[in-house]
């Protein structure tokens, strides 16, 4: 019987597989495309080895030119996966293609069939390729890469990487491990006692930074509204008591955590643990300088969870409690502080040897900022025999103290226009390098005018590489963020430095036309979606603008280019750029951005210089500055309630009942042809940062436009707790123009903001307007005290950086926002938590200052009888305004 050749080898083979045989590719390309991995699978089977290599080489090549132009999903990076492993020779190779972030995988589906063609191939080294694949994990890597690659490793019994990144991915797979199974899922215990990774990921998850925001999750099982709560935590707890893991190492891991220190959000996972297991009296005994530590040093919570643990030791030693003591007795955490004293009463009780020196403890507790934390103290050392020294005040006022601020300084100059196209694409590089901000948008977009009108091509070669490599939030447009101008910048970019095709100008045209309208009654500047204000849709036309035409204009920069860091336009600087134009027309939106930044107070003079240009341009600027440029616009505080938008409005939920918000209209005999002048907040919605830091250079002169329009993402930081979203106010506080009610309502909302940085803004805002003189402080704690009745702001947040105001030099400004604040609530049917501080520190600054002022409501509450915390502190404010 004659042996069978290659010939009839590759004759007998499906047609797929002989194509693939005989030198044909575009099927197999077609199906990776297709998502269809079973049968690029079937299609490799039986290649030999020779053709696979050749087939590996054209595989790089058209994936790299598809990757240029395709998104990727996990059906085609499946494919793609199959097709890479039964091709390509080595794993370096494959986790160059596997690996890239832009390439998801359907993980263990993905695993199970990778691993069959390897094993038809006889591939070594899928170890290899796991571990390769693992160091490329990154931010945007899904729990199904991390799937794929366990997965690959459990077959080759190999141990787990053990990165920061693989250990968050490992986390998330043990929270869904079950995507598109039906029924009850299975318990977290159960997923994790047989887990071959377990040991290895259970010390790495004491080691992480900022894993335990992770390691609180809940595993919801009939409902969202019956979850199982700290599911993780909770399984450990489980299997610590079984023997799966040693309990020691749980609670000598979370210590070491707690010791090590982390954001708090993330350390209440080790808090919530180390409950769970109940710690005895001999394990914190036996802990118990770690306690200690934790007493003095934690973040409040942790120390309580300390405190609480210790107290449970009958046999402690007694100096190391009071060498504790010294320490928390000066925290700022009045919940500790008093349960401390609380503590050292009863030791003073049980050891009567050693009252005295007990109670010389206590009597530090005497100079606690906290009023009746200094009261207790005192009342304490005095029943144990020490009569505490009353704390050294200074001087006494002989008169009224106003604020000690620095006096404020003029806008600094705008930084140097870009110089070359080196320096230009370098700015490009930094804007596209990070999440989408602009915050240099304007030299960047000066600069490439003025380049790309005398080189472009230098231009185009110099952007084209730091456009390809650009961040990854920069790809397209974020549909669900109405403020997102990403991909109309990047396209701005791509615009420069060639001849624009017909298509690509007609866009550009069509983008002009959807933003400006001729007839007189429509507003130039037109608007569809509610949440988008005037000065963004500006921001947008002036883009779209020098996308259009950055190729066919011969410019010498932008007219709207800043003179100065707040965003103003020096009027001689733009009487000198429009002479540098001669007869050539300056783009409209350019020029109308430049007038919007001219100061108000520009004299005759300059009108007359830019009459005299004797071009349409040079009469606009003139007609403006006589006319005394855009006028304010008259406010009016509207209340907005929560709405539901269809069936399926998935941040009904999370938003506020009802918002104070702004309406802006023009005044009486002013058209307001671009609506600028014109916002009707329409719905409450989860808005997003986007590019609003850029609105107040947009609008310099105009505080109150940009604070109204600013509005709704300052009040998310307050009543629905995201972050970032009062960098805008120090920006704001750096422009000119009066605030009014949507200046206070914005400083009201970001006292109250949830998260430190944004209230540290809101303080930097305060300090910079209180020093100018320009801080409404009686509007802004109007607006705090109808906010804080409403509950719309929570005061507790609101102390902490009005503290930190009079503490830098501002007592009277905080005092006199205080004396507004308070009438509302002394008023209110329940008095809102937070208000015993408020009155401390009106009490603290209205000492201080040595002022004066009226507070409605205060003598009707420190009338009443009892001795309530809040009778207490009214009649101090009550006596000092009466000494005062």
């Amino acid at each position: 019987m004659r042996r069978p050749t290659q010939v009839d080898i590759i004759k007998s083979m499906p047609r797929r597989r002989r194509e693939l045989a005989e030198g044909g590719t575009s099927d197999l390309f077609d199906l990776v495309g297709n998502g269809s991995a079973e049968q690029v699978a079937e299609a490799l089977v039986g290649l030999p080895e020779p053709r696979r290599r050749e087939i590996g080489v054209e595989l790089t090549a058209w994936f790299k030119k598809r990757d240029k132009e395709t998104w990727w999903t996990s059906g085609p990076g499946t494919a793609l996966a199959v097709a890479v492993v039964g091709c390509l020779p080595t794993a370096a190779q494959a986790a160059a293609i596997i690996g890239r972030a832009s390439v998801p995988v359907d993980g263990t589906r993905a695993a199970r069939l990778v691993l069959a063609v390897a094993e038809e191939r006889g591939v070594t080294w899928l170890g290899d390729l796991a571990y390769r694949v693992a160091a490329r994990f990154g931010q945007r890597t899904w729990v199904d890469g991390w799937l794929f690659v366990a997965a690959l490793l459990q077959a080759e019994g190999s141990p787990p990487p053990t990165d920061d990144r693989s250990v968050q991915l490992w986390l998330s797979a043990v929270q869904f491990p079950d995507r598109g199974r039906r029924g009850a899922p299975t318990p977290v215990a159960d997923r994790i006692r047989d887990d071959p990774f377990l040991p290895a990921m259970l010390t790495r998850l004491f080691e992480v930074d900022g894993i335990g925001t992770q390691m609180m999750f809940d595993v919801h099982w009939k409902s969202w509204d019956e979850p199982k709560r700290h599911a993780l935590l909770t399984a450990l707890t489980q299997l610590a008591a079984e023997g799966v893991v040693d309990r020691a190492a749980l609670v000598d891991g979370a210590l070491g955590r707690l010791l090590r220190g982390d954001r708090p959000t993330a350390l209440r996972a080790f808090t919530t643990l180390l409950g769970l297991l109940a710690l005895s009296t001999a394990e914190i005994a036996a802990r118990a300088t770690d306690h200690l530590r934790l007493l003095t040093d934690a973040p409040a919570p942790v120390a309580t969870m300390a405190q609480k643990a210790l107290r449970q030791v009958p046999d402690l030693e007694l100096e190391s409690v009071l060498d504790a003591s010294r320490q928390v007795l000066t925290r700022p955490d009045k919940a500790l502080v008093r349960t401390q004293l609380t503590w050292l009463d009863k030791l003073a009780r049980q050891h009567p040897d050693r009252a005295t020196e007990i109670a010389e403890v206590i009597a530090l507790g005497a100079e606690h900022p906290a009023v009746e934390l200094r009261d207790r103290a005192t009342a304490l050392a005095t029943r144990h025999g020490v009569a505490p020294v009353p704390p050294d005040l200074g001087a006494a006022v002989t008169g009224p103290r106003g604020d000690d601020l620095p006096a404020p300084t003029p806008p600094a100059p705008a930084p140097e226009p870009i110089t070359d196209v080196d320096e230009l694409a370098e700015e490009v590089a930094a804007l596209l390098g990070t999440r989408y901000e602009g915050a240099s948008l304007e030299r960047i977009l000066d600069g490439l005018v003025r380049f790309t009108a005398t080189d472009a091509v230098k231009v185009r070669t110099a952007l084209d590489p730091v456009i390809e490599r650009r961040h990854w939030s920069w790809a397209n447009e974020h549909q669900y963020d109405p403020l997102c101008l990403c991909q109309v910048l990047v396209d701005v970019f791509t615009s420069a430095g060639v001849d624009q095709p017909t298509q690509p100008r007609s866009r550009w045209q069509a983008l002009l036309a959807a933003v400006r309208r001729s007839e007189p009654s429509t507003p130039e500047l037109v608007g569809t979606n509610p949440r988008v204000p005037p000065v963004h849709r500006l921001l947008r036309a002036r883009l779209v603008e020098i996308g259009a035409h950055v190729t066919d204009r011969g410019d010498t920069g932008l007219l709207s280019l800043p003179t100065s860091a707040n965003g103003t336009v020096d009027p001689l600087a733009l009487v000198e750029r429009l002479a540098a134009l001669g007869g050539r027309t300056p783009g409209h939106w350019d020029l109308t951005q430049a007038l919007l930044r001219l100061p108000t107070d520009a004299d005759e003079a300059v009108a007359g210089k830019a009459a005299a240009l004797g071009t349409p341009a040079g009469d606009r600027l003139a007609a403006w500055l006589r006319d005394g440029g855009l006028p304010q616009p008259v406010m009016r505080q509207s209340t907005l309630r929560r709405k539901r938008k269809g069936q399926y409005n998935w941040d009904h939920p999370y938003m506020p009942p009802e918002r104070l918000l702004v309406e802006l209209s023009p005044p009486d005999g002013h058209a307001d042809p671009d609506g600028l002048l014109t916002l009707h907040p329409s719905s409450i919605g989860v808005e997003h940062t986007g590019w609003v830091n850029l609105w107040p250079s947009l609008l310099p002169g105009h505080r109150g436009v940009v604070a109204a329009s600013v509005l709704p993402l300052v009040a998310n930081t307050a009543d629905i707790d995201q972050r970032d979203g009062t960098a805008v106010l120090p920006l704001l506080a750096e422009t000119t123009g009066p605030g009014g009610i949507a200046l206070d309502l914005a400083m009201a909302y970001g006292l109250g903001a949830r998260h430190a940085p944004d209230r540290v803004a809101t303080l930097d805002a305060l300090l910079t307007l209180a020093a100018a003189d320009q801080l409404d402080a009686g509007g802004t704690g109007t607006a705090l005290g109808t906010l804080a009745t409403g509950e719309r702001v929570k005061l507790s947040r609101v102390v902490e950086p009005l503290r930190d105001a009079a503490q830098a030099g501002a007592p009277l400004t905080v005092w006199r926002l205080l004396a507004a604040t308070l009438p509302a609530l002394l008023s209110a049917p329940t008095t809102p938590r937070g208000t015993i501080d408020m009155l401390t520190l009106a009490t603290e600054t209205a000492t201080t200052t040595g002022v004066r002022l009226d507070v409605p409501g205060l003598a009707e509450v420190a009338a009443r009888g009892g001795s309530s915390r809040l009778v207490t502190e009214a009649r101090r404010l009550h006596q000092a305004l009466q000494i005062g």
